[in-house]
């Protein structure tokens, strides 16, 4: 089976195509990042707007690459939601239009679900069971993976994303957008001057919270010299308390589940001071340790085909109607 995947999530078009039995045929992405430099963060209309303007002929330059014809494809995966509105409409109607059009299958996949199968597509994929840590912009999870559609929500952000929290801390120290990849660099050149809070991490559960986390960093800088060293002191320490944060909170899943395997996916799980810290985390815990390499961890379309391959072959598919959710809880996945 040849599934077309399409992501329009949020601020980037990605497209690919997989083979249920050949794996990743091709896959192609095209990012708004500079677009939205300028207004320091998403727009969503001119998301939607870019979104309408390169789907087609990134599908179109797909299929070629691929060196296949329409007639090929066996079925269409489509980023249904969690995101921007009009961002995910412009896939799903695409999506459905294309299926409708040339008689085959569509099936809308979970973004978070698409992000959580993403180490499946490496050459040395996790086998289920498995804990998920899900780490993006917008969400920070802990699943128990069962199976393909078998998940139990073990626990989540109940304010601020960390992907957010990077975010927003790097717009309050000045440094633009995108703000996560701009924090980790300048957190390199900082040196252990501060320390900050570990939230939530004094009680039990496997829950996070990172609001009150930037609020010390606010206060850090409020109180300091404002100087670049100043700035790379505090980035470096906030960076360290995320990634020590996220490492305690995985031991505990892995310890209260008792399985030995964790998966880390989602745009933040490609920062590197996170990565060391969880890779730390599960030598000692005798565990083992899956990531997706770093251009699967943001947002493309190579994790649609993938999950969408997985539900088509199980015989699910969707009528005509064009499904949009800009918030869907992972838990409701079936």
């Amino acid at each position: 089976m040849y599934v077309l995947g399409i992501e329009t999530s949020c601020d980037e078009t990605g497209i690919a195509v997989y083979h249920s039995e050949r794996g990743l045929i091709s896959h192609f992405l095209y990012s708004q990042v500079d677009m939205h430099n300028e207004y320091g963060g998403v727009v969503p209309e001119l998301a939607s707007r870019d979104h309408i303007r390169k789907l087609v002929p990134l599908i179109k330059q797909t299929l070629n690459e691929s060196q296949l014809q329409k007639s090929d494809i066996n079925g269409i995966a489509y980023t249904a939601g969690p995101g921007l509105m009009g961002a995910l409409l412009v896939g799903a109607a695409t999506a459905r239009s294309l299926a409708w059009a040339w008689g085959i299958p569509a099936i809308a996949v979970h973004h978070m679900e698409g992000h959580l199968l993403a180490p499946m597509l490496e050459d040395n994929p996790p086998a289920f069971p498995f804990v998920a840590l899900l780490i993006s912009g917008g969400h920070t999870l802990l699943v128990q993976v069962e199976g393909i559609g078998r998940y139990q929500l073990l626990g989540e952000s109940l304010d601020d994303a960390a992907g957010e929290a990077f975010d927003k801390t790097a717009k309050m120290l000045g440094l633009g957008y995108p703000g996560g990849p701009k924090l980790a660099e300048l957190a390199e050149q900082g040196e252990q001057i501060y320390k900050f809070p570990r939230p939530m991490t004094d009680r039990p559960g496997l829950d996070f919270s990172f609001s009150g986390l930037k609020t010390f960093t606010l206060n850090t800088f409020n109180n300091s010299q404002k100087t670049d060293q100043d700035k790379a002191n505090i980035a470096f320490a906030f960076q360290q308390a995320v990634a020590e944060t996220l490492s305690i909170k995985c031991k505990r899943a892995i310890r209260q589940t008792g399985i030995k395997r964790l998966v880390v996916a989602g745009g933040v799980s490609a920062n590197k001071q996170i990565r060391a810290s969880l890779r730390e985390m599960v030598e000692l815990e005798n565990s083992e340790i899956y990531f997706p390499r770093p251009e699967f961890c943001t947002d493309n379309g190579a994790m649609i085909a993938y999950a969408g391959c997985q539900r088509l072959l199980r015989g699910e598919h969707q009528n005509l109607e064009i499904f949009a959710r800009p918030r869907w809880p992972i838990n409701e996945l079936l």
